[in-house]
């Protein structure tokens, strides 16, 4: 707590000192206060052990042998996403987006709103504090709106995912006893688990959110429907990918330079998005496996040719576009692996041992033909809904109120019925 007090009030603070400095190296110096104090704080909690590791396991490839102090701590709650928060303010505030709020209140607000604080999604200043300092009457259907949101990130999060969780877990911990079928298997599920962790937290979220009338950044719009890796990462934990785009890659030239300034500036992206998802070389790999796969349709100009909802009016998407889908999704699933396993060796040794004469048997499905049917269901709805801001929208459509109750209770009854032993978010450890 001591760490989201200190980190308001230095933000609001250094906000205020920015805008009524009269000369740019003021300014700058502030910003860079900011900056320094909350990198600072993530770096030592978050990343501290992680490079004291790393600099120990390097100087022991040349035959000298350590002992460096580590930090025992856990990480502090939300972290991650309120030091993005307060960086955000202080950015648009230095650049003359917005003026600072003179209410602390109202900013703590913005920093700390319960739905977002442990795993956001990322908000702008510019976006959630107009919300925050404007009067609120309630909303009817806005607030049914977000109990059908909130309904639905509970199906994904305690069905799915829960249910998920425990066949995953088995598979990689014991990769080395499966099959190449059964490894594919633990990888897809992987995939599912961590869309349906995440983005079921966020439907939560932006649901609260709603009754409250504050209207949260959409974080999720269905990715594994992209038809390249450019557009699932329109689609996916869209805040971070947007906030790094407007305050990293822009301000690094973005794709304006030439072919080794877009190169750079890619890899970096990635890069700092995998390390900031966790203090493990897993992540970084997994970022840069992600670099490799944006880089040609970048450096070719067609990481913007699949803007609009797949397969748009029509109910079934043609051939390319299921081969585009496929092929993004298989790409994807094994970049999942990296980000899935303890270490980047575990990961290579259960890619290999997917890649083997077992790949053709039979997977062990670990009883998760359940599972798998209801993620086949809610794939279906999610497609179904697709253009829509989440799958249980349904103020378009004129269905009798029998037949909406029906919903809810039908879902309501399998997440009791189906729901897994409780699992934390995946999100929760970032």
């Amino acid at each position: 707590m001591f760490l989201l007090i200190f980190s308001t009030a230095l933000d609001f603070f250094t906000g205020l000192k920015i805008f009524g400095s009269k000369n740019l190296i003021a300014k700058k110096l502030w910003l860079w206060t900011s900056i320094c104090v909350n990198l600072g704080f993530l770096g030592i909690f978050k990343y501290y052990n992680f490079f004291a590791d790393s600099f120990a396991d390097a100087l022991s490839l040349v035959g000298i042998s350590t002992n460096l102090w580590t930090i025992k701590v856990i990480l502090p709650v939300g972290i991650s996403f309120y030091t993005f928060h307060g960086l955000s303010y202080v950015f648009d505030i230095y650049n003359n987006k917005i003026n600072p709020v003179k209410n602390f209140i109202d900013y703590s607000v913005f920093v700390s709103f319960f739905p977002l604080l442990v795993a956001g999604p990322i908000e702008r200043a510019t976006h959630l504090l107009p919300q925050i300092q404007r009067t609120r009457n309630f909303d009817y259907s806005k607030a049914v709106d977000g109990m059908r949101q909130i309904l639905w990130g509970l199906f994904k999060k305690i069905v799915i995912a829960d249910n998920c969780a425990v066949i995953v877990n088995d598979i990689f911990d014991n990769y080395m006893d499966y099959s190449g079928s059964t490894l594919v298997l633990g990888a897809i599920l992987f995939s599912f688990q961590i869309y349906c962790d995440f983005s079921g937290y966020s439907d939560i979220a932006l649901g609260t959110a709603r009754l409250f009338g504050i209207e949260l950044l959409r974080n999720f719009a269905f990715p594994y429907f992209s038809r390249d890796i450019a557009e699932f990462w329109r689609r996916w934990h869209i805040s971070l990918t947007t906030w790094f785009r407007d305050y990293l890659y822009i301000p690094l030239g973005g794709s304006r330079g030439g072919t080794w300034m877009k190169v750079r500036n890619t890899f970096i992206i990635f890069l700092v998005s995998g390390f900031w998802h966790g203090a493990n070389w897993t992540f970084i790999v997994w970022g840069a496996l992600n670099a490799i796969y944006f880089l040609p349709l970048m450096l070719t100009d067609k990481n913007r040719q699949n803007t609009d909802t797949v397969a748009e009016g029509n109910l079934f998407p043609n051939l390319k576009e299921i081969m585009q889908i496929g092929f993004t999704f298989l790409i994807t699933v094994i970049a999942w692996i990296f980000f899935r396993s303890e270490t980047v060796g575990k990961a290579f040794e259960y890619l290999y041992n997917t890649v083997s004469s077992s790949l053709l048997t039979m997977p062990d499905f670990h009883g998760s033909k359940t599972v798998l049917l209801l993620i086949i269901i809610m794939v279906l709805i999610e497609w179904l809904q697709r253009d829509k801001q989440h799958a249980l929208q349904l103020n378009h459509l004129s269905i009798p109120g029998t037949a909406r109750w029906g919903l809810y209770f039908t879902l309501v009854f399998v997440i009791f019925w189906f729901g897994g032993s409780q699992q934390q978010f995946i999100y929760f450890q970032f």
